[in-house]
């Protein structure tokens, strides 16, 4: 087998590692082209590709990291991974602890590690790598990797999300949450929210939202119920879609751009907590991204014009 079938055979693994390090899908991107650019020019052929590729992409995406937590530190309101729709990678021995480490809620939970202490993490409890491989790849020893592991695992049980174990059942759940949504029906919403729901969205000062945290089933359930109509009615369609494993959506304009992505984060029979991205750039990934500014804007004058129409007619 030749490096490039070797490294196309491992590129899903790669990505899945460098995305849930990241939490960008154009940054493990950017990781997994320069691991192959190390790959093409290293002299001699590694005994194990697997671990000489796995432990490159995870130290390219250590140091990406590191530099980007200054940017997510000035970053504006909530700050939550690119959306991923298709995990490429695989492995049905480990497919729960791939499924739960990709959610939204997982991500962000990641984003309180240290990046060494978020790639141990990534790669013995997510992808159940020994030590030795692990401190080969991170440049520790395995007693300071054991350490870093045990804090990486405490800090995550601390806050780690529960969710529907049935994934039926959730994609039911949701299912009955846009029909709700698209009828604008307060009611329905409500049966299926938590009573301290959270409404969250990511527009990092690039797009407009709603307050950067919306919480309490009547607060988030009138919104969500005023909020299709006018959308609606310039041309935005609801596409249900997992998002990040999650049961989620896209928002896509009159001309098929995304708009937004969803997610829905569903315990105990009830959905816990709504995210929403709608920052332009963690959405090119998607495909052509639409212009939220002129979306919002047009959906306010169709607003305002539906509520002028009320008016006159109640006053005829």
């Amino acid at each position: 087998m030749s490096r490039t079938e070797e490294f196309e055979e491992l590129r899903p693994l790669l990505f899945a590692i460098a995305y849930r390090i990241l939490g960008s899908v154009s940054e493990a991107e950017d990781a997994v082209q320069e691991t192959w650019l190390r790959y093409e020019t290293t002299p001699t052929r590694p005994v194990s590709p697997k671990a000489f590729l796995s432990a490159v992409v995870t130290r390219v995406s250590i140091d990406v990291l590191r530099s980007a937590r200054v940017r997510r530190e000035q970053y504006v309101g909530p700050w939550f991974p690119e959306p991923l729709l298709t995990d490429p990678y695989q492995d049905p021995e480990r497919s729960a602890e791939l499924a739960d480490s990709l959610s939204m809620a997982a991500l962000v939970l990641l984003e309180r590690l240290s990046p060494l202490e978020r790639a141990v993490f990534v790669l013995r409890e997510v992808f159940g790598f020994g030590f030795a491989e692990i401190a080969s790849a991170v440049g520790r020893s395995e007693a300071a990797c054991r350490q870093l592991a045990v804090r990486a695992r405490r800090h995550v049980d601390e806050g780690r999300p529960r969710f529907e174990a049935d994934r039926k059942e959730r994609e039911r759940l949701a299912e009955r949450f846009f029909d709700a949504f698209r009828e604008g029906d307060v009611d329905g919403l409500r049966e299926l929210l938590a009573a301290d729901v959270h409404m969250v969205g990511d527009g990092g000062g690039k797009a407009p939202q709603w307050a950067n945290e919306i919480v309490g089933v009547h607060k988030v359930s009138r919104l969500l119920a005023a909020m299709f109509a006018p959308l609606m009615e310039v041309g935005v369609t609801v596409e249900p879609h997992p998002v990040n494993g999650q049961p989620g959506a896209l928002f896509r304009d009159r001309e098929g751009r995304i708009l937004n992505t969803l997610s829905l984060d569903i315990t105990d029979g009830r959905i816990q907590t709504i995210r929403s991205v709608i920052n332009p750039d963690k959405l090119a990934h998607v495909g052509p991204v639409a212009d939220a500014w002129a979306v919002t804007r047009e959906a306010q004058r169709a607003r305002r014009a539906h509520i002028t129409e009320g008016a006159a007619t109640e006053g005829r």
